[in-house]
């Protein structure tokens, strides 16, 4: 069942001043002069003369947790599931509450927020398009008196913790009165938009203007607001309710676009949406990801042999989600489903949904998710052993193409859930990790940056960093190792996300101080400079005696 509702490189600066070379104008020397001219642009300069890496490359340790692994949890505004709390809360009371969650995802070593902001047809910020959401403020259209979203995307940003939007497309309200929305809401206004079922109010997907509508409403947060990512959840048509049809045979009548199976419509609507959901959100800025968390099973093999061996609901022809065709086609950046069923149940066994998760996406470059049911921890059954969760990532481990978890949602975390996190953090998150590169995005890595500094502090060692002149990176991450410089530390420890102390973002100020705790001297650390897609440049080195 599906869960509750709930780069571009800056440009260098002015290089009138760096002095070239004085090289012989001969034609038998342009291409050296070519050469040199461009070097610069290829790679950062050294800051001392190092041996290379060992001949062969450098082993992996066997028990080496992984590198990169994207870790976020879901923190759902509907029905105020997770923030804020309540309705009507101040805006300095909603400020601390979310600040609450963030400072909570970053103990448990998390690296990415999925932050529910627009829940049902509604907004988290000062939309053109559509009200202010009730769930701010207990009455639709109130403004709350700040900026949600841009005091969500900044705090996530301060903590390093990329922020993806998640947005829900077609669910206008909870409930189906159109007379409680706001006079001018597009759903009032547009009432051939919309239908009802199952006690709420859906925009009708079949209805092209719909479609147009919710791409552009979604898109102004895009736009305007620094978003790393853009998220749907599983919800386009709804899931099934006491055997009620869907009131949509007169807009497909109107609209059917030739199809004879108003089954095989419905999917290609959503379809439409997520295609062209992809081309908006990369044509406006193509370093955002953009990312679906469908229901854990597409079909079942007893009705596709491509399915998974299962017997549960499939959203292919529940809810009419053509998930694995999002992946073969590359629609989205990044699938995240929920399979939300613990390892051994016969109807949606954990242990046969990842790797069928995993099979989709090989070879596609679509990165793969496991969205993790947090809320059924604590729970009777499988879900009352709190290492239920931490067995879910031992099982991923063994499928190199999942690439990180997401768990639903941020409350549970804190709650029922509190102490199987406590055995994830303690079995597999131990060392921080780097979000996954999705290559095809683009950016690259920065300049090595410079350690200029490092002085004792009240809580450890206080490393100052600067960045390349040439440079302007998102953040940097800090390695630290016990005794002098050591080649292997910079070619291979690196490499071992143990030797991480953490990461932090870069100040706009030009200088960063990062913290190392715990430093009572004679320790190595190396710096590296990262994007905002997370590449990574090589180390700068600064020994503590």
């Amino acid at each position: 069942m599906a869960r509750p509702d709930r780069t571009e490189r800056p440009s260098p600066r002015d290089t009138a001043a760096v002095p070239l070379p004085r090289i012989p104008r001969t034609a038998a020397l342009c291409g050296t002069l070519a050469a040199l001219l461009a070097a610069p642009l290829l790679a950062a300069p050294s800051a001392s003369a190092s041996p290379g890496p060992p001949e062969g490359g450098c082993p992996t340790a066997a028990d080496a947790p992984p590198k990169r692994q994207m870790r976020a949890e879901w923190i759902a505004s509907v029905v105020n599931i997770d923030w804020p709390s309540e309705p009507g809360l101040s805006p300095d009371e909603q400020r601390r509450e979310l600040d609450a969650l963030y400072d909570q995802a970053q103990a448990d070593g998390l690296n990415a927020v999925f932050v529910q902001i627009r829940p049902t047809a509604d907004a988290f910020w000062p939309s053109p398009h559509e009200p202010w959401s009730e769930w701010l403020t207990g009455e639709q259209g109130r403004d709350p008196g700040y900026d949600p979203l841009a005091y969500a995307v900044e705090e996530a940003h301060e903590r390093n913790l990329e922020f993806h939007g998640w947005f829900n497309p077609y669910r206008v309200a909870m409930h189906d009165d159109p007379g409680r929305l706001t006079g001018d809401h597009p759903a009032r206004e547009n009432p051939d938009w919309v239908f009802s079922y199952g006690g709420r109010l859906y925009y009708d997907p079949g209805v092209p203007e719909v479609r147009e509508f919710v791409v552009e409403a979604m898109m102004d947060a895009v736009e305007n607001y620094d978003l790393d990512g853009v998220h749907f959840d599983d919800y386009f048509y709804p899931y099934p309710s006491g055997g009620q049809e869907l009131p949509d045979t007169d807009t497909f009548a109107e609209h059917g676009r030739g199809f004879d199976d108003i089954e095989d419509w419905r999917r290609d609507n959503v379809d439409l949406l997520v295609k062209e959901m992809d081309q908006a959100v990369h044509a406006a800025k193509p370093h955002v990801k953009f990312g679906i968390s469908p229901f854990g099973i597409w079909r079942n093999a007893s009705s596709d042999p491509e399915g998974s061996d299962t017997s549960g609901f499939e959203s292919y022809s529940g809810i009419y989600a053509d998930s694995r065709r999002w992946v073969r086609e590359g629609w989205v950046d990044y699938i995240n489903p929920q399979v939300y069923w613990e390892i051994g149940l016969s109807v949606a066994d954990y242990a046969v949904l990842v790797p069928w998760w995993a099979e989709t996406v090989e070879g596609t470059g679509v990165h793969l998710y496991i969205g993790q049911a947090a809320y059924k921890a604590g729970n009777d059954g499988a879900w009352s052993d709190p290492q239920e969760l931490s067995r879910h990532l031992d099982l991923n481990r063994e499928h190199p193409e999942v690439l990180g978890d997401v768990y639903f949602s941020a409350t549970s975390l804190q709650t029922n859930a509190r102490a199987a996190m406590d055995r994830v953090v303690e079995d597999h998150y131990g060392s921080p990790a780097l979000v996954p590169v999705k290559e095809d995005l683009g950016g690259r890595a920065p300049w090595r940056p410079r350690v200029v500094d490092a002085e004792p502090g009240e809580d450890g060692t206080e490393l100052t960093v600067r960045p390349h002149w040439h440079s302007s990176p998102t953040y940097y991450a800090v390695y630290g190792f016990d005794g002098k410089p050591n080649p292997h530390d910079r070619w291979c420890g690196l490499k071992d996300p143990r030797n991480m102390i953490g990461t932090v973002r870069a100040s706009d100020e030009g200088e960063t101080v990062f913290t190392a705790p715990d430093d009572d001297g004679g320790r190595t650390y190396y710096v590296t400079a990262l994007d905002r897609l997370h590449h990574e440049s090589r180390a700068a080195m600064r020994y503590v005696p």
